[in-house]
């Protein structure tokens, strides 16, 4: 089982950022970190884990570095001992707010694995984004997280943004792997409803080509592709077990949790979750909706599909695919070679 905690507190909002995060509620960080303590007693007993059963720990955002490390440790007391003891603990950070302090405070909690949202190493492209640090900062951040001896470190990078180059992108690249880091997530920008760029569109780019490029830079210095945005010598064991439609509890305004055949839908209003953070809405799965997200999800990683889960008209379509070299099929179970191909190919399947 996996636990996610979600921090919806910024210190700036990007200008792509879609996600549900605010720049001017600060003053409510101490009782929202309450109502998430009290969601998170009520979905252990939902979930009933066993002792030592859950595996992953993510708490993202937003920008968890926000939160001072004192405010985290009664939601780490009462985890605790669900935890198992070789637990993936990962917390997202914004270089600017993950001084040293924190970083430590953090350690003594214990996560183990950082992820740094840092974009780009170009000055004027973080500013063009509304990243609220420097380069400078990025790498100090990273190399103090080595130093107190966190064990896994990624950070983001973006691309497709107006004015990005081959030559740009690859400084970028460069610079990441000249820090101790394990894995890279890339994202392609993209324009979603309700962000400052969503006025103005034109500053994504549509280069495919810049695409192929980013994932070869990135594979050429050995980190495994093993989804469509990332990439590492270390496999993010969260991430994977969302793709394999691992049961998982989400806390936290905007939040989603998963059980079995359902998901669960905090509310997403800071104010309105610290009032009620028990008002949970439920979606039922159906069947055909589980299998879409299977086939779309395991395309688009190295999870893949088993055969066994396909209709008789996808599994023939499946082999079709085998045999024109879109699709390996190993062990009864279907791997996408090209990542990028996968919505194609699962529309396929589906259609």
């Amino acid at each position: 089982m996996l636990v996610y905690l979600h921090i919806p507190y910024c210190d700036s909002k990007c200008y792509y950022c879609s996600f549900n995060s605010y720049v001017n509620k600060f003053d409510t960080r101490h009782a929202y970190m309450s109502a998430l303590y009290q969601q998170l007693c009520f979905e252990l007993k939902r979930f009933h884990p066993e002792k030592e059963s859950i595996k992953t720990l993510f708490i993202g955002g937003g920008t968890p570095s926000t939160i001072a490390p004192q405010l985290y440790a009664p939601l780490f007391e009462l985890l605790n001992p669900y935890l198992k003891k070789d637990a993936e603990i990962t917390i997202e950070a914004n270089p600017n707010s993950a001084t040293n302090s924190w970083l430590g405070g953090m350690k003594a909690l214990g996560v183990n694995r950082i992820s740094f949202g840092v974009q780009s190493f170009n000055a004027d492209k973080l500013k063009a984004l509304n990243r609220a640090h420097s380069p400078q900062q990025a790498k100090k951040a990273v190399l103090c997280a080595k130093t107190l001896g966190f064990e896994h470190l990624s950070l983001d990078l973006i691309y497709n943004y107006k004015g990005d180059t081959k030559t740009l992108l690859g400084r970028d690249i460069q610079e990441a792997f000249s820090l101790p880091i394990d894995h890279i997530s890339a994202y392609e920008l993209t324009i979603e409803e309700g962000t400052v760029f969503s006025n103005t569109p034109q500053v994504q780019q549509e280069n495919d080509d810049l695409a192929f490029f980013v994932s070869g830079e990135i594979q050429k210095k050995g980190f495994l592709q093993y989804e469509i945005s990332n990439y590492g010598t270390h496999q993010s064991e969260h991430n994977k077990g969302y793709w394999r439609h691992e049961n998982y509890i989400g806390a936290g305004a905007g939040a989603v949790g998963f059980l079995k055949d359902r998901r669960f839908y905090p509310q997403k209003d800071v104010e309105a979750y610290i009032r009620d953070p028990l008002k949970i809405k439920e979606e039922l799965l159906s069947e055909e909706e589980m299998l879409t997200e299977k086939i779309f999800l395991g395309l688009r990683s190295n999870i893949g599909i088993h055969s066994a889960v396909l209709t008789p008209n996808m599994h023939k379509k499946a082999l079709f695919l085998a045999q024109e070299n879109k699709l390996v099929c190993k062990n009864e179970i279907f791997y996408n070679p090209n990542y990028f191909l996968s919505d194609s190919l699962a529309l396929y399947l589906l259609d």
